[in-house]
């Protein structure tokens, strides 16, 4: 990695105690304490291990839409997975989920003149970073990394109060914890990658995206071994409260306990199995091995790893920094707009959908592709009244009232455990575990186990489940990509009787869409020109 990446490698934050702005207590840059010798301090030590990870990781250093990691990059998976659209072009937005072409209800085919994986590679040049969607999501998840990397540094040198031992445990979990996320992150959306374990180094050898995965594996093993050893969690919590933003600390985002802690590492684990194998290459050992690390994964009211808007929330807005903030509102305002073929993947009887969605004027989409266009619009719970029916909210801008997954939930693990139990031929096993979902969201809808469905009405169940239940919860594209939806149609992707409400104003309902996507980004230049590939090193472009 190259040294320049890093929005933060030296500066820490200051007073992570004081709580009369949000802002102060991850402003990294306050000239109270502006150099890393104050990270020798056990007080410095904590801070650096919160405001770090916050800072280099998610918080947005470039201008781009929205304000956060979680606006912009969660955002290119949202747009992927043809969850949203979008007509602006910031970074690109309104280009990089155009598919290849589309056969209309009347036989038309509207072909897309640049195809995406042409515009991304067009757009990979140092000179045009601010369009290149390969560039965000590995300067922060490389800059999140390198933090973790001064933090495992330091925990083993800076004198401790009390008990030491739980202490430089709860440190080195924390960090360990947060380089297998990078790494997960990294190792699941480009095809190659860097490992690399020191401050602020450089190394040019360049790995398989699986070695990523196995990367993050290690480190979250790592993580979760420090986890169990640890007795005193009267002390591991106090720190833990420490590490964790006091205005992420609401709901299910407060400090988790070691227990719950290794649970959100179990289901990031089989995450990284899951969405990183073809749906159609999984085997049974496959399958056994997600049902091992499910049943030990999150629980209903574990406490995870999520954060929620503030007025002056440093690390993501109310009004701009998630995918949900981008969407919600006006849809003639908004970055993005709300897909058909989302909408059309949720029950009418569903009550997240009257929560939620409003059928509206349609929104005719000049600027954007040709399936960008809709009926739809997302509500902002802030401005618009929406139907009190118990159903989860997924958008409010009012502060303190969004929350971001930044890693697993509970959904997300009984979704993986009705897949593999489906998948093994437990079928009302896993289609219970799906109404388990259903119920713990407030859709409403009637029990699907039961009801004698087989295989493949199971899995179209888990499907739908899956694109409403983890929306905007950085999953998407994984899934798109695994189930084969984005790939060419001749090789067994894309998707029919597709609902595509056209830039002229006709409604189709039976459209065959070829999205023909990138699977596996390839390695910005922002990094391989700066620092070209050792002898040895992996391939840094997809053949795909």
């Amino acid at each position: 990695m190259k040294k320049y990446k890093y929005i933060i490698t030296s500066a820490i934050m200051a007073g992570i105690v004081v709580s009369s702005s949000c802002k102060k207590q991850l402003d990294v840059k306050n000239p109270n304490s502006p150099t890393l010798e104050q990270a020798k301090t056990e007080s410095g030590l904590t801070s650096l291990a919160s405001g770090s990870v916050y800072i280099n990781g998610f918080v947005n250093g470039d201008g781009w839409l929205g304000d956060s990691f979680f606006s912009l990059c969660y955002g290119y998976h949202e747009l992927l997975a043809d969850d949203v659209s979008a007509q602006a072009s910031n970074q690109n937005v309104n280009l990089v989920n155009v598919p290849e072409y589309a056969i209309l209800d009347d036989g038309t085919k509207l072909t897309n003149p640049q195809p995406q994986i042409a515009n991304l590679r067009l757009n990979n040049t140092r000179d045009k970073q601010g369009t290149n969607m390969f560039y965000y999501e590995w300067q922060s998840m490389y800059g999140l990394n390198n933090a973790a990397n001064q933090i495992l540094a330091l925990a083993g040198t800076v004198p401790l109060t009390g008990d030491a031992a739980t202490k430089q445990a709860t440190y080195k979990a924390w960090a360990y914890w947060w380089k297998g996320y990078a790494y997960a992150r990294l190792g699941s959306v480009y095809y190659a990658g860097i490992i690399n374990n020191s401050i602020s180094a450089t190394s040019n050898v360049y790995v398989h995206s699986a070695a990523l995965i196995e990367e993050s594996n290690k480190n979250l093993q790592q993580a979760a071994s420090l986890l169990t050893s640890i007795s005193n969690t009267a002390t591991y919590t106090t720190l833990m409260q420490s590490l964790l933003p006091t205005f992420f600390q609401v709901g299910n985002a407060q400090a988790p306990t070691p227990a719950m802690f290794v649970r959100s590492i179990n289901t990031l684990l089989a995450r990284n199995l899951l969405v990183n194998t073809r749906t159609s290459a999984m085997t049974a050992a496959n399958w056994q091995a997600i049902l091992t690390l499910v049943n030990s994964g999150i629980q209903s009211g574990d406490n995870v790893f999520a954060g929620w808007s503030t007025t002056n929330n440093y690390v993501f807005s109310a009004g701009g920094g998630s995918v949900a903030a981008n969407t919600s509102g006006d849809e003639t305002a908004s970055s993005f707009t709300i897909s058909e073929r989302l909408v059309q993947d949720i029950k009418p009887d569903d009550k997240r959908l009257a929560k939620n969605f409003l059928q509206v004027t349609p929104f005719v989409n000049q600027v954007g592709g040709f399936t960008f266009s809709t009926r739809w619009k997302l509500y902002d719970a802030k401005l618009d009244a929406t139907p009190n029916n118990g159903a989860l909210q997924i958008a409010d801008k009012t502060p303190g009232n969004q929350e971001v997954y930044m890693a697993g939930s509970y959904e997300e693990n009984e979704l993986m455990k009705a897949e593999a139990l489906i998948y093994t031929g437990q079928i009302d096993a896993g289609l219970t575990s799906v109404d388990n979902v259903r119920t713990y969201q407030g859709a409403g809808l009637p029990k699907v186990s039961g009801t004698g469905l087989n295989q493949a009405q199971a899995l179209e169940e888990l499907r739908k489940e899956r694109r409403l239940a983890l929306l905007f919860r950085g999953t998407a594209f994984y899934d798109a990509r695994r189930w084969g939806v984005i790939y060419d149609i001749s090789k067994g992707g894309g998707r029919t009787n597709c609902v595509v409400y056209t830039s002229e104003g006709k409604l189709n309902t039976h459209v065959t869409i070829n999205y023909n996507f990138l699977d596996y980004w390839d390695v910005p230049a922002d990094e391989f020109v700066l620092n070209p590939p050792a002898s040895g090193s992996a391939p840094i472009k997809n053949p795909n």
